[in-house]
């Protein structure tokens, strides 16, 4: 599995966290994000994960900053993405099996990190469930 991941200064202790997580189960990680805690515009970020995701060249995408949601707004800018703010496992499991969604947003300043990765890890091992949530998934994109 390839992930690509994002964040804006809200979230490089989150992403460190996750890109480790990930890594000792591994699972490659393209690193988009930055890695201070200066100021930053989260497009410059998320836009390369989103561009991985629309490609195909990943399988998913990670994204975070302080509320989830610019980052979110950003991705689902591209055609073939479906960027999911989530802030429980249970969100994340549902936007994975009734949307289909390839990107998790993460809202860094409502979460806590071990519940952030939690919610990857469901993310990323629940499968679409497809049959009447396709036809829905199907009418997203104009």
């Amino acid at each position: 599995m390839k992930i690509s991941i994002g964040n804006d200064h809200a979230g490089p202790d989150y992403k460190l966290a996750i890109v480790k997580h990930l890594e000792s189960k591994g699972i490659e990680v393209i690193n988009h994000g930055t890695d201070t805690f200066d100021s930053v515009d989260y497009p410059d970020f998320v836009h390369p994960v989103a561009n991985d995701v629309e490609n195909g060249t990943v399988d998913f995408g990670i994204i975070i900053c302080g509320s989830g949601n610019g980052v979110a707004m950003t991705a689902n800018k591209h055609q073939k993405v479906r960027a999911a703010l989530c802030w429980t496992k249970e969100i994340s499991a549902l936007a994975r099996q009734h949307n289909d969604a390839n990107i998790i947003s993460i809202p860094a300043r409502f979460t806590a990190i071990q519940q952030a990765i939690e919610m990857v890890d469901t993310f990323l091992n629940t499968a679409f469930e497809g049959g009447r949530h396709q036809t829905r998934v199907d009418k997203i994109s104009c």
